[in-house]
């Protein structure tokens, strides 16, 4: 079971994401966050509890670049990704630079990043 935790702080967003990540097999999320402080802390304490993060750039407090640069130290199955509305080519390189394995919009990668979801399970299983 691939274990997804959210680092998003729009709501609306979270229900999205809490509907389609079951949907693709054996995916579950673990739990998420809307802030900075909070996102750090459960993902450096619960190591070994995580095997994707989905982090937002802007959220209600903080940073998600913050996020990837805190928790760029994981363990080599874990990734970390970035969903935002702010993906351009500068801020891409900047995520991959603090950690991120990818990135993708919000208004057009969801389903690049579900298809993401689904080989990381894949290979996970295997």
């Amino acid at each position: 079971m691939l274990r997804v935790f959210l680092v998003e702080d729009d709501q609306s967003m979270v229900d999205v994401l809490l509907e389609l990540l079951p949907l693709t097999d054996d995916v579950e999320c673990v739990g998420f966050a809307t802030e900075e402080v909070a996102a750090v802390t459960w993902l450096v304490t619960h190591r070994d509890q995580w095997d994707l993060a989905i982090v937002d750039l802007m959220l209600s407090e903080g940073s998600g670049l913050r996020v990837l640069s805190s928790c760029r130290v994981h363990a080599g199955h874990q990734r970390m990704v970035v969903l935002s509305n702010h993906v351009t080519r500068d801020t891409t390189r900047r995520c991959i630079d603090l950690g991120a394995d990818a990135t993708f919009d919000k208004a057009t990668g969801c389903e690049k990043l579900l298809a993401y979801c689904r080989n990381l399970a894949r290979k996970q299983a295997a």
